[in-house]
């Protein structure tokens, strides 16, 4: 596995963040998302849930004999790899040693290659799920909390099949993200004997879907499954089907679930239902508290996993025993796994003394987390469904 690297990967870190001083009074993470693009209704608050977690270690005073962790935050725009690229060389400029994000899986993949490799900086994105990210090239450099969408696809089959719907067409943002869930879906649901009609990829960006949507309309279907994004081109495509009456119910991927979606269409997608990455149980239930209380809306999506992202990168810098690049990439899957005491969101102070006293840690986190494979999570999902204009929970699988 692409994680047996590490090794070699530890003694070959270079330039940037591996250079920092491991007790300097400042110590920079980036925090790399989409502030602009087809997701930038829900990354303002995955920023803020990043953030909380640094806040939280620094006013524990348990950080690296007094270090503090600051953000500096850079946008990826989520569609464009050069631009995610250059914001990714800035922030290594600037001497991160380490980044949360990026957020979309191409803005990942641009990144790890032409930035986090090169320069051995470590990073965990909170919702890049592209199942090709699985056995990307990484010197065991790349992490995330939010599971692949090779689990994702297999989970909405499973929804549809459940429900008796057994044809279906398919949009899907035509991009990294959109054309591996797109595949994993299609064998998971075509595999359990379902049908579908078409298969459409829509761009992002554009201002008239009814080419594609008069495509799918043909092809018929008892619902339009949208793999998509819901700031973009997935409402796009989900507005002209509810103009023209091609679809009136939708299933909907991760990328679709944001509030601006209700708040924009919510009124007239009533039973319209989907997945996305999602957990219960106490780790949730102590994030929701933290949150609050800190008036974040934690509630959005991939917050949770947000959070988790840059608490389990200040975790590893203290089980290394240094605020630096080598050390966070070298000790990330030690924090996230047992054996060690199970932290929960509001616990990093805790878990700092812990490690500080030579003892380990198993951060649970708000996901529940537990890193497999090349340091991937398993993850659980929310399959949730559209009723009175808002979302209402299913069940969790």
């Amino acid at each position: 596995m692409k994680k047996l690297l590490m090794a070699t990967a530890a003694t070959a870190l270079t330039a940037g963040g591996a250079m920092a001083e491991s007790h300097a009074s400042e110590v920079k993470f980036g925090v790399l998302l989409g502030f602009t693009g087809p997701i930038e209704s829900l990354t303002p608050m995955m920023g803020d849930s990043a953030e909380l977690a640094l806040t939280e270690v620094n006013e524990s005073g348990n950080f690296l004999d007094g270090v503090t962790l600051t953000a500096t935050r850079a946008d990826t725009t989520c569609v464009d790899a050069s631009a995610a690229t250059a914001a990714a060389e800035q922030l290594v400029s600037e001497g991160v040693v380490a980044i949360v994000g990026a957020a979309c899986s191409g803005s990942s993949t641009a990144v790890l290659a032409n930035v986090a490799v090169p320069n051995g900086v470590p990073m965990i994105s909170p919702s890049s799920t592209s199942p090709a990210l699985s056995t990307a090239e990484d010197n065991g450099l790349f992490f995330r909390t939010a599971p692949s969408d090779a689990r994702q696809g297999e989970v909405l089959a499973n929804v549809l099949m459940d429900k008796g719907v057994d044809t279906v067409a398919v949009t899907y943002t035509n991009n990294d993200y959109g054309k591996g869930f797109s595949d994993a879906f299609a064998a998971a649901f075509e595999g359990a004997g379902g049908t579908i009609t078409t298969s459409v990829a829509h761009e992002d960006g554009k201002g008239d879907y009814s080419a594609e949507v008069g495509a799918l309309a043909s092809a018929g279907g008892d619902a339009l499954v949208v793999l998509g994004y819901a700031d973009q081109g997935g409402k796009g495509v989900i507005q002209s089907s509810l103009d023209t009456g091609a679809f009136d119910t939708f299933v909907m991927g991760d990328g679709m679930y944001a509030d601006a979606l209700l708040a924009d269409l919510g009124g007239d997608m009533e039973g319209s239902y989907g997945t996305v990455p999602w957990s219960e149980g106490e780790g949730a239930d102590a994030f929701k508290a933290i949150t609050e209380a800190a008036g974040i809306n934690g509630e959005s999506s991939f917050t949770r996993e947000s959070y988790d992202a840059a608490a389990l990168l200040a975790l590893a810098a203290m089980k290394g025993g240094a605020a630096t690049s080598e050390a966070i990439a070298a000790n990330i899957m030690d924090v996230a796994n047992a054996p060690g005491e199970p932290i929960l969101p509001g616990e990093l102070g805790k878990a700092l003394q812990i490690l500080a006293d030579g003892g380990e840690v198993d951060y649970v986190g708000a996901t529940n987390v537990e890193l497999v494979g090349p340091g991937e999570a398993a993850g659980s999902y929310r399959e949730y469904v559209i009723k009175g204009g808002a979302y209402e929970t299913v069940t969790f699988r």
